[in-house]
């Protein structure tokens, strides 16, 4: 069954115009979605071309590190562009840098797409983020075959309505370790700083981050729900919280009960 929070079935929607939710034959909400398999393996090892038109495979971009990989439309009329924009607006905004720490990947889904498009994706990115060192920064295309290897394997689905020449797809980032298992999703347009910077220490198995990183995920949990981290820390003080509460009511009825019997003992 499909995991995913109201807004990324809502994103799932948005990424097809309402024409495609009226056809009978066609339904948006059940053919795209993620499957959660944690730890899949992906395939880093099949041919892919980059922006430059160049046979590239995932595990040559990633070059040993973690990989954070959107899979998108280049040349999308919807959602992929203000997707993209979104990573790496989290990106910017945590310490770890593409092509030191990462690869980000911008996964093409659509086989009729070619380098050109994706080498506009990318010209589209430098020019919104200069600050960003776009090194560690690639944009693939492929095969049918290629990318659903990839794609059945991360569990994320999608489909082509013939009638308008479109997909309908989820927005959401998938995190990769080095050797290609599957991390973590984090759903929807724009992942939280947080999010992005504790997905990437725990793709990264200790080898990216400090002592103070690795701590911080064990006062994280991550919930594949909402595909988001929330804070253990946070949970256990509002439970403290109502305990204290709960141990101070009973201190104060104690006490009033204490008094009643004592002027009651007085009164005899």
């Amino acid at each position: 069954m499909t995991k995913l929070p109201f807004l990324a079935l809502l994103l799932a929607l948005l990424a097809v115009p309402a024409l495609a939710a009226r056809d009978a034959n066609f339904d948006p909400f059940g053919l795209a979605g993620i499957d959660e398999r944690p730890d899949a393996e992906i395939p880093l090892d099949l041919p892919f071309r980059n922006a430059d038109g160049e046979t590239v495979t995932l595990a040559e971009l990633a070059d040993g590190k973690p990989i954070v990989l959107v899979p998108v439309l280049h040349d999308c009329p919807n959602i992929c562009g203000v997707t993209l924009s979104g990573v790496m607006q989290a990106i910017r905004a945590q310490e770890f840098k593409p092509g030191e720490d990462f690869t980000m990947i911008a996964f093409g889904i659509d086989p009729a797409e070619g380098p050109e498009v994706a080498r506009a994706d990318l010209a589209v990115l430098q020019k919104s983020f200069p600050d960003i060192d776009m090194t560690g920064v690639y944009a693939t295309t492929g095969t049918k075959e290629n990318i659903r290897a990839v794609t059945d394997a991360l569990g994320y689905r999608y489909a082509y309505d013939e009638r308008i020449s479109q997909y309908a797809h989820v927005a959401a980032t998938a995190f990769l370790t080095r050797d290609g298992h599957l991390s973590r999703w984090i759903y929807g347009l724009t992942p939280q700083p947080t999010d992005m910077k504790l997905a990437l220490t725990e793709a990264g198995e200790g080898r990216i981050g400090d002592w103070g990183d690795q701590i911080l995920l064990l006062c994280y949990h991550y919930d594949p729900v909402t595909g988001r981290y929330g804070s253990l820390v946070q949970s256990m003080l509002r439970i403290g919280g109502g305990l204290t509460a709960l141990a101070g009511g009973g201190l104060i009825a104690v006490a009033l009960v204490r008094e009643r019997r004592k002027r009651k003992e007085a009164a005899e």
